[in-house]
Formats: C-alpha cells, structure tokens, sequence
C-alpha cells in the first residue's frame, strides 16, 4: 500500500508541476497593454491597444508591410468602443465596439472599423465585415518614436482628434459628436420639475450661443440662492457682456471683485477683475 500511496504522489506531482509553475510565472510582456478613455459630449470613446517597441527594427515597408492589414498594434487587434453615435471623418458611426484595423501606406493609410471587434491579431480579418474604411494623409516625424502611441489631441466639447504616432510616420482623424439637440430637450425637460438646474442650463446657453435673455434670467435665479457668492456674478457679468450691455457687466463684475476681495478669493477676485477690465 505504502508503494502504491508513493506511486500515485510521484505521479500526481509530475502531472501537476508544470501547470503549477505556468500558473505561478509571471514576465513582462513584450508589448504592454494601454487602455485610454476620453469624454466625448454626454458620452466616452475607450481605445484599448497592445504598444510594440521598435527595438532597432525597421516597421514600414519592412516589417509591417505597405498595402496589408494591421491589427494597429500588437497582440489582439486594437478595441474601439463608442458609448454614443459619433461621426468619423464626416461618416456616421453607431455607438458600438469596433476593431480598428489600418492598411499603413508610404503617403496615406487606410483607416479601418470592423464590425467584429475581438480578435487575435488580423488573421482572422473579414474585409466582408468592415463597417467603414477612409484614408488619411500621414506625416512624417522628425525623431523616431520607440513605442506605438495612440492619444486624444485637440478636444472640446464636442469634437476631438484620434492620433497614431509610432517609428517617424504620424497620422490623425477627427471624430465627432452631436448633442445639442439632446441637451435642448433634457433642459426644457428638467426645467418643468420641482429642482430646476438653472445654472447649468444658463451656462450652456452662453457657452453655445442660445438665447442669451434666458440665459440671463435664470443665472440671476441661481444667484439668488447664493446672493454673496463671486461666482456667480463672473458668470452673469460674462452673459452681460455678450449681450453688449457693458454697463450691466461692469456693475455686476465690480460688486464681485468687492465680494471676493472680502471673502478673500483670489481666483474669483482675479475672474471678475478680468470681466471689470473687458467691460471698460
């Protein structure tokens, strides 16, 4: 019995080890794993890709080869998702995961989105599945950059720029969104309850250029809930001034540079100072 109980240990061990010890080894991988995210209007963009190295290797033209489909960096194919409807280049792109794929060339790239988001690689790429492809213009970089590098540039509120940098070649493409419409309904919504956000609602009529009478009214109901307070004077001093009523502006943006000075707020003292110095 003892031999058979060692037998069946020596066993059990030899079998088992060498999962044990792949489970238990860890390595740095070759490429790290980046996921970015970037707010775009009422929704986010999340752009999860692998970053090879260049590792003193020539990439295009060499490595990755012009006129063939990459998976836009290493290991699993780059992952696109949308959380809203966004425009891509002046094409209309449906909330969704996307596989970003690209087609590098000497001048331009083939920008691709592939309705079948998750895969190893492009190996198993469908061209029958692409949901959209357009080209962009690439440029040239100066000093060659060792890690692939994809980021957000140039964002506002409604729009941003998508950017690819890797070896010396640099290319990027505009996305965009729409969300007045949504936002003009939520307000006329919100202001028929019982908490109405007035100053959200009056600064995205300044910010957006919406009618600037309204604007004011309900900045001056806000104010009035905080009547001391300078941050609500730069802001109705702000929709004074559009309005052209300077003379409104600089009364209002004074009596916030008092009540800031005396609350001993060198932000907001300095904020209306700067509508005081407009106005005039």
């Amino acid at each position: 019995m003892k031999r058979l109980y060692y037998y069946l240990a020596a066993m059990l061990i030899a079998c088992a080890s060498p999962n044990s010890y792949a489970q238990m080894l860890k390595v740095p991988q070759l490429s790290s794993t980046q996921t970015i995210e970037q707010e775009l209007g009422l929704g986010k963009i999340t752009l999860t890709y692998s970053r090879p190295n260049l590792r003193g290797r020539k990439i295009f033209g060499n490595l990755i080869t012009y006129g063939t489909v990459w998976r836009t960096g290493a290991n699993a194919a780059t992952l696109i998702k949308f959380t809203d409807d966004v425009t891509i280049e002046g094409n209309k792109v449906p909330a969704g995961e996307y596989g970003l794929f690209s087609i590098p060339g000497k001048d331009e790239w083939t920008i691709i989105l592939n309705k079948t988001a998750h895969q190893w690689g492009a190996y198993t790429y469908k061209q029958s599945d692409d949901f959209l492809r357009f080209k962009v213009k690439n440029v040239s970089l100066a000093n060659p950059l060792e890690t692939l590098t994809i980021q957000f540039n140039n964002v506002d509120q409604t729009k941003c720029e998508l950017e690819l940098k890797w070896e010396n070649v640099s290319f990027s493409f505009h996305i965009s969104t729409d969300v007045d419409s949504k936002v003009m309904a939520n307000i006329d919504e919100v202001m028929n309850t019982d908490k109405r956000p007035y100053f959200e609602s009056a600064l995205y009529y300044y910010e957006n250029n919406k009618d600037l009478k309204k604007a004011l009214e309900w900045i001056s109901t806000a104010e009035k809930a905080e009547p001391t307070s300078p941050f609500y004077k730069v802001w109705k001093a702000r929709i004074q001034l559009k309005m052209g009523d300077k003379a409104a502006a600089l009364a209002t943006a004074q009596e916030g540079v008092k009540l800031a000075h005396a609350q001993n707020d060198k932000e907001y003292e300095t904020l209306n100072q700067g509508v005081v110095d407009q106005a005039k």
